[in-house]
């Protein structure tokens, strides 16, 4: 039975509403990572974008389970499908397709794609069987024979000028490409924890009465034309196409504006009465 460390609440999985397929999910391989960080930080993309497993080839670190569930929470299902091979070609033996990112610039001709592109050919070649995303050593990337064994390299469009990217950086991208490209963006935005109806007419009229009171109160229209004021005060208040509550709270506000300046009123009559005593 294997340590399990503390959930983290902020990182528990929200209910499952729509996600894509995990048969067209390709894999991610890593070649030779170095840093346990980094592979935690892979794990947990992983997690997020639905790939399909993780294949680490020669890892140059020990790999510590629970540090890595330590860094990347929740992510036992995938921690434990991690798979450690011998050599590239053997994590690559029953691809049909792959990709790897890399930065480096080639003399020899290659299909080099960006990685909405690369994302696209991925999610159209997993009909055919599992597809991969490669992704090499952290401090010198991948050898030529490396490069040589994947289909098409991707390279990140980045300033020219620091075009080095972290390996989880450059993983993230992919992988969010790759999930986009399989339908991801279906999943619904969160709708909001209580819906309100529209603003009314009526709610609209009296927030603009309480507020034209407010700006009367603090000598706002001193230097200014009231009915121009109040018509800018309308157009910004239609456009932002308030519901019930907020024109409520917005209307409150109004409101609080004019009894604050009454009460403020009433406590230096009272203490000018005093004085006067």
């Amino acid at each position: 039975m294997r340590d399990e460390p503390p959930s983290g609440g902020a990182d528990e999985p929200a209910p499952a509403r729509h996600r894509p397929s995990s048969a067209s999910a390709p894999l991610l391989v890593l070649v030779a990572p170095q840093d346990l960080v980094n592979v935690a930080s892979t794990v947990r993309l992983a997690k997020n974008f639905g790939l399909g497993g993780i294949r680490l080839v020669k890892p140059e670190m020990t790999l510590d389970r629970y540090r890595i569930e330590g860094i990347a929470h929740n992510t036992a299902d995938v921690v434990d499908r991690i798979e450690i091979l011998d050599a590239l070609p053997a994590a690559l033996a029953d691809c049909v397709f792959s990709v790897v990112l890399t930065g480096r610039e080639r003399a020899a001709k290659r299909t080099v794609l960006r990685p909405r592109e690369a994302a696209r050919a991925l999610a159209a070649r997993s009909a055919e069987g599992p597809v991969a995303i490669v992704a090499g050593r952290e401090a010198s990337g991948l050898t030529n024979e490396e490069l040589d064994a994947c289909h098409a390299l991707v390279t990140i469009s980045t300033d020219p000028g620091h075009p080095s990217l972290n390996l989880a950086q450059a993983v993230g991208i992919m992988a969010y490409e790759s999930w986009v490209a399989r339908g991801g963006d279906g999943v619904p935005l969160k709708s909001p924890r209580r819906q309100a109806a529209p603003a009314t007419q009526e709610q609209l009229e009296q927030l603009f009465s309480d507020w034209e009171r407010a700006l009367v109160a603090i000598d706002f229209f001193k230097t200014r034309q009231p009915e121009h004021v109040m018509r800018s005060l309308r157009e910004i208040m239609f456009r932002g196409d308030l519901d019930g509550r907020e024109a409520s709270l917005v209307r409150a506000m109004g409101i609080e504006v004019v009894r604050y300046l009454e009460r403020q009123s009433t406590a230096g009559a009272t203490s000018h009465g005093e004085a006067a005593g």
